[in-house]
């Protein structure tokens, strides 16, 4: 990796994370070349032990901790609690998803940072805003899209899903990272740090501005409708004699050249019932019975050709057998702490890679010499 490519090289950020959000965003921080020392308790952060599926290792871990250097600390031992504070001391950027109230005992207060470390950038991730009546509520990823009606918008018309994904923990792992960012711009114009707050209820809920808006304004709640879009349309898969394709009209000229070159179907675009997007999604049951058939009778390479000549977006439905083979997934390489590679997805905008192999750690395999480093 270029050295611009290395933007963070030279900042410290202290982590007491665990799982996916802290993590999450902490590892972005790593890949962009800045120093990240993980806290982990004695036993391991709890995502060591979600399971054993990469060489022994936990898939959650492999995937979070690369670049990382891990710290073993007993934060309940006088000793090892003088060392976070010196380490905090001299970090730029401090990052914890413990507990409600537990960056509190530690000695690391909003009000105690202000005072003792200006400079310092210290990210709380929270399951909910600490000035709500939620404040204490122990949050969890699929409690949160519960919570915040991610899954009352997701599944079928009979069964409300949880996205199949960690959702509302990357998201907050990526708005953390974000305020980061944002935190040493200003810093470096003001020379004063910031204390933020990220709420994992905050990320979902905004992401339920279109369901939340339709609701409040157009008294209108937004349905179940599975791999179909609840306000495009057509956007759905249609099954064709040999799999489906995907297929999704955004705009009228697009409505227009799929009536004409795709289905073959001038008659269509002259009903009024699918003149416009709000009239096909009011009238789609009527307008899939127009287009089902036609889908059925051919094959997916024949609906492919119609859909790139009428140059209308589509899609396959991948199953999980096929992501590994997909042409578009770009990898990069990581070695376990036994010395064995493996591959993971390539960060979204980092296409050139690393320039050396991000090791993940071994729990504690830093905690010796962060302990010389940062002696009293």
């Amino acid at each position: 990796m270029s050295d611009a490519a290395r933007p963070l090289e030279g900042l410290l950020v202290i982590s007491i994370e665990q799982a996916v959000a802290a993590p999450l965003c902490t590892v972005r921080l790593a890949d962009a070349g800045a120093r990240v020392v993980k806290i982990e308790r004695p036993e391991g952060e709890t995502a060591r032990h979600y399971d054993s599926a990469v060489e022994g290792m936990s898939a959650y871990f492999v995937w979070l901790n690369r670049g990382k250097e891990s710290v073993a600390l007993d934060l309940k031992a006088g000793e090892d609690l003088a060392l976070l504070h010196r380490l905090v001391a001299k970090a730029d950027v401090l990052v914890q998803n413990l507990a409600p109230g537990a960056i509190d005992r530690l000695g690391l207060s909003a009000a105690m940072i202000a005072r003792k470390f200006p400079r310092l950038i210290a990210v709380n991730i929270v399951g909910y805003g600490q000035d709500t009546p939620y404040a204490q509520m122990r949050a969890y990823d699929m409690l949160v899209q519960a919570e915040s009606g991610i899954c009352a918008v997701t599944g079928t018309p009979e069964t409300a899903c949880k996205i199949g994904v960690s959702a509302a923990d990357i998201a907050t792992g990526m708005n953390a990272h974000a305020a980061i960012l944002e935190a040493l711009l200003a810093r470096g114009k003001t020379g004063r740090g910031r204390i933020v707050e990220i709420a994992m209820f905050d990320g979902m809920a905004d992401w339920m501005a279109v369901p939340l808006l339709h609701y409040e304004h157009a008294g209108r709640e937004t349905a179940r409708y599975g791999l179909a879009h609840a306000s495009i349309y057509p956007y759905r898969p249609y099954a064709c004699r040999d799999g489906a394709v995907v297929v999704s009209i955004q705009q009228n000229s697009e409505w227009k050249r799929f009536c004409t070159l795709v289905l073959q179907r001038n008659d269509l675009f002259a009903d009024e019932r699918f003149a416009t997007n709000a009239w096909r999604v009011a009238n789609r049951t009527a307008l899939d019975t127009e287009i089902e058939p036609i889908f059925a009778a051919i094959d997916c390479g024949e609906a492919i050709r119609r859909l790139d000549e009428a140059q209308i977006a589509w899609g396959r439905v991948s199953e999980m057998p096929d992501l590994p083979h997909h042409r578009a997934l770009r990898r990069t390489e990581v070695e376990l702490p036994d010395g064995k590679r493996i591959t993971v997805p390539m960060p979204a905008g980092r296409p050139e890679g690393f320039e050396t192999v991000p090791k993940v750690p071994a729990l504690g395999a830093d905690t010796d010499r962060i302990r010389s480093e940062f002696a009293a």
